[in-house]
């Protein structure tokens, strides 16, 4: 069996739909897991699909994918400004990571335009809401397979 894809998610994900959907949207963390299990199943690929609130917990995933996974789609929430070590963990990868982000940080905060996850990424994919799982997918399959 092929390595599948790791799609990690961060802080507060778990309230999607809920939480901010002005800014977050309204589907739920449930919902776009079956839209990327289903996306990912359409280009041959495997998922596993996770969140966290805890930053330990997102760097031993992040470890765990290095050897199991054959690339990351992760949306690091907070932690994508404040996490050096998450950004030490994700440099050891050696495959695809795309960072996900719901909403356009570029047009929200100050702090929230830096990111320390996008040092370490692939492909950064914001502003476009759950369709941005869905389109960091389609970058995975075509980084994994360029000539497809």
């Amino acid at each position: 069996m092929s390595r599948p894809v790791y799609v990690l998610n961060g802080p507060n994900l778990n309230l999607l739909g809920i939480r901010e959907p002005e800014i977050y949207g309204r589907a739920t963390l449930d919902e776009i897991g079956v839209q990327v299990t289903e996306r990912a199943r359409q280009h041959g690929l495997a998922i596993v699909f996770r969140q966290s609130n805890h930053e330990g917990v997102l760097i031993d995933w992040g470890q765990e994918a290095r050897t199991k996974a054959c690339a990351i789609v992760f949306n690091p929430g907070g932690f994508s400004h404040t996490s050096v070590a998450i950004l030490d963990a994700l440099r050891a990868v050696q495959f695809p990571l795309v960072e996900v982000h719901l909403s356009n940080p570029y047009r929200r905060e100050d702090f929230r335009r830096h990111s320390f996850v996008s040092e370490a990424a692939t492909g950064v994919i914001c502003g476009m809401g759950a369709t941005g799982y869905l389109l960091a997918i389609d970058a995975v399959a075509t980084l994994l397979n360029p000539s497809r």
